[in-house]
């Protein structure tokens, strides 16, 4: 039953716009006041699924594009992040070697 529900799941190409709004979307919420940082990925999150509900229709396809999505815009902005600029962590390990 779940293999079948998974092996249905394809990846919509008119969502990859979804993956750089999300990014915006992240973005703008990080720097807005009182919104948590916890908060913010479940925002995506739900805005993720929204958008790809509306797009595909709200079934398990869609809803699992969805989570793609915001999991595509969460690691590539991590993976970007963590790359390009350098963590406090990773200053203190360099300056004792």
């Amino acid at each position: 039953m779940m293999e079948e529900l998974l092996r249905g799941i394809s990846i919509d190409p008119q969502l990859t716009i979804l993956v750089p709004a999300l990014w915006v979307l992240g973005f703008t919420l990080k720097k807005t006041p009182h919104v948590e940082d916890w908060l913010i990925i479940w925002i995506l999150l739900l805005c993720g699924v929204l958008a790809s509900g509306w797009k595909l229709d709200f079934d398990f396809n869609g809803i699992a594009n969805g989570f793609i999505a915001t999991g595509a815009a969460i690691t590539t902005h991590q993976s970007f992040k963590q790359t390009f600029f350098s963590r406090v962590s990773d200053r203190g390990r360099r300056e004792k070697k």
